[in-house]
This record gives C-alpha cells, sequence and structure tokens, in this order.
C-alpha cells in the first residue's frame, strides 16, 4: 500500500468539457483559495502564475524568449513539487496533473515512464483514467479473491463504528433491554449488506456502503421523545420500534419516487457542493448535547477513549506496518479495543468494587446511601455488568417484521419525508466526492436519480426489518475510500457478504451490544467530528475563498444551530424538571415548540422540523446559493455529463452500466439508465 496521504484534487478533463472554467471571477486575491490551475502543457507554464495568488505575473520565471520554456519552467516545477510535498506529504517525484492524480514530472532526461496496469487490455478511454489513478484497485478491477477479500474485511473494519453506533444510543432511548439491542446490531448488519449489494449492482454502482445514517438519528430520538410515548411502561420499545418503522417506510417511499420519478435530476441543479458542505455538517454539530456529557460520566475512560483516537489518526496515521497505515484506517476498532482493555484491568483491580455495593440492584431501590453515591460510576465504568453476550443465541436470523405490525401516523411520516429529502443531499455528495476517487467520469443524472431510487427502496427494507434508523450512503465511506486506496466494486460487494453471514451469528450483536455506554460517546464525539470536517471538505470543489461563499456556509452553520436552539428551548421553565435526561431534551420541542396553531400535526411536524439542524442548514444554504449570483466556478457548479455524451464514452458506460442487460431494456428510462 502507498504511504502517501491521498493527493489534492484539482479541476480533471472532464469539468473542461462540461463548461469548467479555469478562471475565477468576481473575486480578488484576497479571497482565492489557492488552487493553482495548471495550463494543458506542464513543461510550459504560464507566465502570469504566482503559487500564492495564482495570477502575478513574475518575469523572473521566463527565459530570453518570454515564453517560460526554459529554466523558468523547472523552476515552477520544483517550487510546486515543493509546496505540495510541504502541504500533504507527496512524494518528491510528483506532481499535480490536469485531472488531480500524480504524474511523474516531465523533466528532460527522464527514463520512461512504465505501463501501466491493464493498459494492454483495455481501450483508449479506461488508458487514460488508469494512467492518472492514484487508487490500489479502481472501480471495476478483480485481483483475486485473497487480495480483494483481505480489502473487504479491511475497508468495513475501518468503518465499523458507524455501523453499530445508531443503534447502541436508539434502543436503550427507547427502553429497550441488552437482549433487544444485541437483536437490533444484528439487524442493522443485515439490512446493511443486503443494501449495499443491492446498490452497487442496480443503484450508483459505485463502491459505497448503506447502512444507518446519522441523518436519521435526529428525527428518530424527536419521535422516541414524543409526549405520547413518555408515559408508556409496558413493551416501550415496541411500540416506539413500530412507530419508527412506519414512518420510515412512508419517508423512503418518498425517497424512491422522488429518484425514480426523474424528480430528482432536476432537484440536484439545486444542490452544489456550498448546500452539501454546512447541511452534512450541521448533522455532526448537532449531538453535542449528547457526546461528552456522556464521556463525563466515567471521566477516566471516555476522555482516554478520545485521546487514542486522537494520537491513531493523528500523531501516528503515517505509520506504516507491513504497508498498511493501520493507526490511521483502524483508529476507531483499536481505540475500541486500547480503551475496552484498559477499563477492564481497572474493573479486576477493584477500583469500582465498594463494599456491600452491587450494580445489579436499581438505583431507585432501597439501598445504602454510601452505593446510591457510587452507583453512577459503577453502571458507567464497570465493563463486567452487560449480560448480551451471555444472553444471545449462537444463530438468529433476522426477519421482516420481528417487531410487529408498523404504525403509521402521518405527523411522523412527514417529517420522515423531509429526512429522506436530506439524505438524499447527504448522497449526492457521497456520489460526487467517491467517483472522483474512482470513476471515470462523475455520475450522470440518469445514475444518481437511480442510486436515489434504489436507496430509498433500501431504506424500505430497513423498515419492514426495524433497523430504527433509514437506510443511506454512509459519507464517512469517502474517507474510508481515499485512505485504504481500495475503490473496486467486488471488494465491498465481498464485504456485504461477509456482513450478511455476521449478522447470522447471534454473538456478534451481542459483543457490540455489550461495549460500555461511555465507550460508545467517546467513539460518537470523534465520529461527529469526523462527519462534521468531511461535510466541509465538500467546499474544496468551489471557490472556498470566495466571500459570497462564506458568508453563506457562516449563516448557514450559525442559523443551524441558533434556530433549533429557540425551538428547543420555547416554554421550557428554567427550573422544570423534566423526566428524561439533560441530553435528550432538545429533542421534547415538539410538544412545547413556537407552532401553536388548532392542528396538533402540523404543530408537531413544525416545531419538530424547525428543530433540526440540518434542516435549517439545508434550507439557508440552498436559499442563499440558488438566489445570489456567482459564477460556475465561484459555486462549484459542474454541469454534469448529458447522457448523450455518456453513451459515447465506453468507460462511462462500463462504469454505471447497470448488469444483465436491464440498462438495455430500460434505454428508454433515463433515470435507470445512463
Amino acid at each position: 500500500m502507498s504511504n502517501s496521504d491521498p493527493k489534492p484534487m484539482h479541476p480533471s478533463s472532464w469539468a473542461k468539457k462540461t463548461g469548467f472554467k479555469p478562471k475565477f471571477s468576481g473575486e480578488t486575491n484576497a479571497f482565492h483559495s489557492g488552487q493553482i490551475t495548471l495550463p494543458n502543457n506542464p513543461t510550459q507554464p504560464d507566465i502570469n502564475l504566482d503559487l500564492e495568488s495564482g495570477r502575478v505575473r513574475n518575469p523572473e520565471l521566463t527565459n530570453a524568449n518570454g515564453n517560460g520554456n526554459g529554466v523558468g519552467a523547472a523552476q515552477v516545477e520544483k517550487v510546486m513539487v515543493k509546496k505540495r510535498r510541504d502541504s500533504d506529504g507527496a512524494p518528491k517525484n510528483s506532481v499535480p496533473s490536469t485531472n488531480g492524480q500524480a504524474n511523474a514530472p516531465p523533466l528532460v532526461d527522464q527514463p520512461p515512464r512504465r505501463a501501466a496496469r491493464h493498459e494492454d487490455v483495455v481501450d483508449d478511454d479506461d488508458e487514460f483514467v488508469r494512467r492518472q489513478s492514484h487508487m490500489n484497485y479502481e472501480l471495476r478491477d478483480s485481483p483475486g479473491l485473497v487480495p480483494i477479500g483481505v480489502y473487504s474485511i479491511q475497508h468495513y473494519v475501518s468503518i465499523l463504528g458507524s455501523l453499530i453506533l445508531i443503534p447502541l444510543v436508539i434502543v436503550p432511548a427507547m427502553g429497550g433491554t441488552l437482549e433487544e439491542t444485541s437483536k437490533v446490531v444484528s439487524t442493522v448488519l443485515f439490512v446493511s449488506g443486503v443494501t449495499t449489494l443491492l446498490h452497487t449492482t442496480f443503484g450508483s454502482r459505485l463502491p459505497l456502503i448503506q447502512g444507518p445514517s446519522f441523518v436519521y438519528l435526529a428525527p428518530a430520538l424527536a419521535i422516541i421523545n414524543s409526549q405520547e410515548f413518555r408515559g408508556l411502561n409496558e413493551n416501550k420499545f415496541k411500540h416506539i420500534m413500530r412507530e419508527l418503522q412506519g414512518a420510515i417506510i412512508i419517508g423512503s417511499s418518498f425517497q424512491a419516487l422522488l429518484g425514480y420519478s426523474g424528480i430528482m435530476s432536476l432537484f440536484v441543479r439545486l444542490i452544489n457542493p456550498v448546500v452539501i458542505s454546512p447541511t452534512i455538517a450541521a448533522v455532526g454539530l448537532s449531538f453535542y448535547s449528547y457526546g461528552f456529557p456522556i464521556v463525563g460520566t466515567c471521566i477516566e475512560i471516555g476522555a482516554i477513549q478520545i485521546l487514542v483516537l486522537i494520537v491513531c489518526s493523528l500523531y501516528f496515521r503515517k505509520i506504516s506496518v507491513l504497508g498498511h497505515r493501520i493507526f490511521l484506517i483502524y483508529a476507531v476498532p483499536l481505540g475500541l479495543a486500547i480503551t475496552w482493555a484498559f477499563a477492564f484491568m481497572l474493573t479486576e483491580a477493584g477500583v469500582y468494587s465498594y463494599k456491600g455495593c452491587n450494580i445489579d440492584i436499581p438505583a431507585s431501590n432501597m439501598i445504602p446511601e454510601h452505593c446510591r453515591k457510587h452507583y453512577s460510576r459503577m453502571k458507567h465504568c464497570r465493563v463486567d455488568t452487560s449480560q448480551a453476550l451471555k444472553s444471545s443465541p449462537w444463530f438468529r436470523f433476522p426477519y421482516p417484521l420481528q417487531w410487529g405490525t408498523p404504525s403509521f401516523h402521518w405527523k411522523t411520516a412527514l417529517v420522515m419525508c423531509v429526512v429522506s429529502l436530506i439524505s438524499s443531499v447527504d448522497s449526492v455528495g457521497s456520489y460526487h466526492a467517491s467517483s472522483l476517487l474512482v470513476a471515470s467520469r462523475p455520475p450522470t443524472p440518469g445514475v444518481l436519480s437511480r442510486g436515489i431510487g434504489v436507496e430509498g427502496l433500501s431504506s424500505v427494507l430497513a423498515g419492514l426489518w426495524g433497523t430504527g434508523t433509514g437506510s443511506t450512503t454512509l459519507t464517512e465511506n469517502v474517507h474510508t475510500i481515499a485512505v485504504t486506496k481500495m475503490g473496486s466494486r467486488r471488494a465491498v460487494q465481498l464485504g456485504a457478504c461477509f456482513l450478511i453471514v455476521l449478522s447470522l451469528i447471534g454473538k456478534v450483536g451481542g459483543f457490540i451490544a455489550s461495549i460500555p455506554d461511555v465507550m460508545v460517546a467517546g467513539l460518537l464525539c470523534f465520529m461527529w467530528a469526523m462527519l462534521t470536517a468531511l461535510g466541509l471538505s465538500n467546499l474544496r470543489y468551489s471557490e472556498a475563498g470566495s466571500s459570497r461563499n462564506i458568508i453563506i456556509v457562516g449563516l448557514s452553520m450559525f442559523f443551524a444551530l441558533s434556530i433549533p436552539a429557540y425551538f428547543q428551548q420555547y416554554g421550557i421553565s428554567p427550573n422544570s424538571n423534566l423526566s428524561v435526561p439533560s441530553y435528550f431534551q432538545p429533542y421534547i420541542v415538539a410538544s412545547h415548540g413556537p407552532f401553536h396553531s388548532k392542528y396538533g400535526w402540523l404543530n408537531y411536524v413544525l416545531n419538530t422540523l424547525f428543530s433540526l439542524h440540518m434542516v435549517i442548514a439545508f434550507l439557508v444554504a440552498a436559499i442563499l446559493d440558488n438566489t445570489v449570483p456567482g459564477s460556475k466556478q465561484e459555486r462549484g457548479v459542474y454541469v454534469w455529463t448529458e447522457p448523450e455524451v455518456a453513451r459515447r464514452e465506453p468507460a462511462v458506460a462500463n462504469d454505471y452500466g447497470l448488469p444483465l442487460r436491464i440498462g438495455k431494456i430500460f434505454r428508454w428510462v433515463k433515470w435507470v439508465g445512463l
């Protein structure tokens, strides 16, 4: 595996064909983002090029003829290589090419370049793409069962936190037992494997993992903490789960209709990097009230969890073991294993043992005062108090409607319909970012619509099986592709098969359910921070230094935090003693929000939606970005490949074409074919 970080991506050749303009308009150098646009011939750099501003002329870099072909060209290239090496650790012999990948610099007396992989068996279009690629395995690569198996396991282990953490949050909030948590975890793994196979085969066909998204977590918590469920004691978990199932099924059906009707191909014209970035970032920032307050219940364990994650992912990120950067790739599982082992040693050493106190006795019972004082630390710090692993069967097959018949109510369904729209926006950003890594061209509008349609059907399956959340493309998957350099579709499909097999082993779900909640919170602090950063990283496809974009993103982020805070705090007395934990109080807004019309369902929908940070971020960013004038380059608008162009390019058809001749059968359907 390569030891270098993923290279920064520059405007690629497909963008030039579709209206990409290399010059920024409407901004001065003070707002320049620092991107450098290279001329078509890298040996003849533009004499106006300056590495700091990209515009100032430097006559000293030109030769006597003024054409920049002499010593000045080599100097420009050397300075550029040095700057890239200093900034991202790129190797000394690489310079950016016209499509954002690494090429050998075209210096004199350079030996001929070694033939790229498979160049003798691919057409010209594929040859060009492979020559520029920096991935170990590309979209359609299948080097053999063993390497594909190793990479598939690596890929899924590195993204383990995104797959398992949501059930560990919502099931206890629903009043579920450890046994029910184990069942939900196994169901999530099963549905994730099945839906990933569907998406990589009939959806966008990009190597993207489908799973429970954090986009669905906030609305799920809002439904869980609804007033009508607060007084339930008997079968509370099943009542709430059936309500979530009904809402997810209706909302996902709306998403499938959005994709397969072709409306999504029209809607994506309003979705640009300036809209996607604050929307995804707001998803991560919205859970700040849950993360560290739970970590603080056992600060010596939770803080170590966070520190280990930071050290592995940042300070040790360039350390390679047998050619694999294991600390960066496996930061989450390594952090969990190290912290769990440390907590186990403290527990066995008797640090959390108190004379005459038993953790199995509920805190509400009549117990001595000194035990009641230590009950919280015993509950959150000890790692031997979980019975989930012992009570789980060895074999269990997740089946649909295992929690009963779903309940359908319009007020929760309407909330999920809006959330499915936000989920689609998140997925569009993931499609675009991953295609720049592994595919020949970005997905066409038809492929985008097809992918969203399959995601809607996948979420319907998640609702039928009862995972508690919808199924969508995991945003963290894009970062995993860039780090592992594994972009093979077959590797992701094989990993999905492994995931289905693991879901049938009940002990696996029981083991995951036994993770102490303080460690879950520590992992979530890291995952939500990563999600926020990944959202903001989409700004690199636009002119990030533009004053227009700075103001839009700034307003979107601020109002995404401030407006929901107004709704969440409205009507709550400072001295009120609510029956729900403090970290769940932001999600009870439906019963006390500022909307008080005579229609109860409308009050529920509006109070809930305007209390969700991602909804506010999306509305503010979408309205401003589509009404404030700005150039295509400034906004990051790339006119995606038209269907007629895609049909003339074999690489696009090979990357995104449906299998089993399905594409030819539905060639007349624009949002199913290319």
